[in-house]
């Protein structure tokens, strides 16, 4: 029976500084988003000019450029989703004006909020990627021809499937390229790999079936069916839900190699679709500029709600906020016509706002 043993843990507060300090590298690539669309991201010159790619990934954009559009394109989607996914917390995915660390320095410790960022952006280019494949927009890989035969309802495998095995193996090979290159003893690569394959596994068991009927009179006599993968909103809702039941683990070692087992050995292990984290989150509230924490101040909140996420003192940190009138404009008076058109006038209208003190 291999020996468990805890790795050396005595100067907690030393190990978080430490994640403090370090260049977030894993997800720098996420600055792509910032470039312009003129702005090339393939070819040997442009990948090396693309700072926010490690020495590996600069490899990979050499070696499989037609492919970068999507990365860039997935960068994207990653501040869009989480933006959204977190719009009512504390932290709300807010970017930095400039620079490569997209989400700032807290990304650099192993919180739940990294932990999300890098499921999310394994996802999001596995997604892209295969995208760009059923559209026949590259090259080495188009539909997943795999899928055929009848399947066990029935139906006749057909049609074009998505070909997500293609986006997931370049998300491996793209997106955790950084880690592998750190080595695989050490506990934030393992987090981040665990995580990164949790977000490519949010859209494996979510894969979804499209039909389409052939038959006499638009009878359904015969059925042929394709895969596609979930909408990335699916996805980002998924991965929230991890996030909000995500597992803080520490590195452990059994016998001659290391893991990330619950830091409470109460708590079942993680199972490979689940989150985990390293380190506990900051509180958020206040302005910490060079950690890239812009604070609660002058947020709106939701003033009827107490214990909800959106609600102003959990928000605001406290019952620190005030309630103001402010001016909207809304569409009103709506009509349909007998097509399928909408037609609506602007109305304005005073609602009442709740906003955190400053």
């Amino acid at each position: 029976m291999p020996s468990v043993s805890t790795v050396n843990l005595t100067a907690p507060l030393l190990l978080l500084l430490l994640w403090a300090t370090q260049p977030a590298m894993a997800t720098n690539w996420l600055s792509l988003a910032r470039l312009p669309r003129s702005r090339p991201v393939s070819g040997a010159a442009p990948c090396a000019r693309l700072r926010g790619l490690t020495p590996g990934q600069v490899g990979v954009c050499r070696a499989r450029g037609e492919v970068m559009e999507s990365v860039r394109k997935a960068a994207e989607m990653v501040i869009e989703e989480c933006q959204h996914q977190f719009r009512n917390r504390r932290w709300n995915c807010s970017t930095t004006p400039r620079g490569i660390n997209v989400f700032g320095r807290v990304m650099n410790q192993g919180t739940r909020e990294a932990a999300f960022v890098h499921a999310l952006s394994s996802a999001a280019v596995a997604v892209a990627v295969t995208r760009a494949c059923t559209r026949g927009e590259l090259e080495r890989c188009g539909c997943d021809r795999k899928v055929r035969g009848v399947s066990p309802e029935g139906f006749q495998w057909s049609g074009c499937s998505d070909n997500l095995s293609y986006g997931v193996a370049f998300s491996q090979t793209f997106v955790d390229e950084p880690e592998r290159a750190r080595g695989l003893s050490a506990g934030r690569p393992l987090m981040n790999l665990h995580n990164n394959e949790a977000g490519r596994k949010a859209i494996l068991h979510n894969m979804q079936v499209e039909c389409k009927c052939h038959g006499v009179s638009g009878s359904c006599e015969l059925r042929t069916c394709w895969k596609v993968m979930p909408p990335f909103r699916r996805v980002g809702i998924v991965l929230k839900e991890r996030f909000d039941g995500a597992t803080e683990v520490r590195l452990t070692r059994i016998g001659s190699r290391t893991a990330l087992l619950p830091r409470d050995p109460q708590v079942k292990p993680p199972a490979a679709r689940d989150l985990v984290y390293l380190a506990p989150s900051p509180d958020f509230c206040q302005l910490d500029p060079d950690n890239g924490i812009p604070g609660t101040a002058g947020r709106r909140c939701n003033g009827t709600s107490r214990l909800a996420p959106d609600g102003c003192e959990l928000v605001c940190c406290g019952p620190g906020y005030r309630a103001g009138r402010a001016e909207v404009v809304q569409r009103c008076s709506c009509k349909f016509s007998w097509c399928c058109s909408v037609r609506c006038q602007q109305c304005k209208n005073t609602v009442t706002v709740h906003t955190c003190r400053v």
